[in-house]
């Protein structure tokens, strides 16, 4: 299974969430899944990258060329996709993967998240997306979520569409 990632690229982040981000890297290469990522060497990017190449796994990283100019290409890429914006970024990384896995991660994660979502709700694929809720991390967007769902602007649940998974024990729970 090719396993996408989204998360942050920002080292400046709780120890934990590197932990367990690694974590997840290593059960990804112990099972024979794909990483598929942004292909960044900084942050949970890079933590995912290093844990699964050390512990034997394979990685595609979807990288735009900027990126590829500052020099922030992460040497664990086993795989480049090259592309020319974020836009494009995207759709490779959603046509490269069979499911999506969002991380702790800032606005970037979050407008790959309702990409991916929004895809899902028109019938674009239907792949399954979930949200790593580490520490609670996702707990605002959660209640968000929640609430717009009793405004009655979500048609359907939002759960039908995006999965919740505390640890990583729910995590692989959830996964097809």
């Amino acid at each position: 299974m090719k396993v996408c990632i989204f998360c942050s690229a920002n080292e400046q982040l709780d120890s934990e969430y590197f932990e367990l981000t690694k974590e997840l890297g290593e059960w990804a290469a112990r099972n024979g899944h794909s990483i598929v990522y942004g292909g960044v060497n900084m942050g949970l990017m890079e933590c995912v990258a290093k844990s699964t190449k050390e512990s034997g796994g394979h990685t595609i990283g979807v990288v735009p060329t900027i990126i590829e100019k500052r020099g922030r290409i992460s040497q664990y890429v086993d795989v480049e996709i090259a592309c020319d914006n974020l836009s494009d970024r995207k759709q490779l990384m959603e046509d490269q993967s069979d499911v999506f896995v969002a991380l702790p991660g800032g606005l970037g994660t979050l407008d790959e998240v309702f990409t991916i979502a929004a895809s899902a709700t028109i019938g674009y694929h239907q792949k399954p997306l979930i949200l790593y809720n580490m520490k609670g991390f996702w707990n605002s967007l959660i209640a968000m979520l929640d609430d717009l769902q009793a405004k009655g602007v979500i048609r359907g649940h939002w759960q039908d569409y995006i999965k919740v998974a505390d640890t990583l024990t729910d995590l692989i729970a959830v996964l097809p």
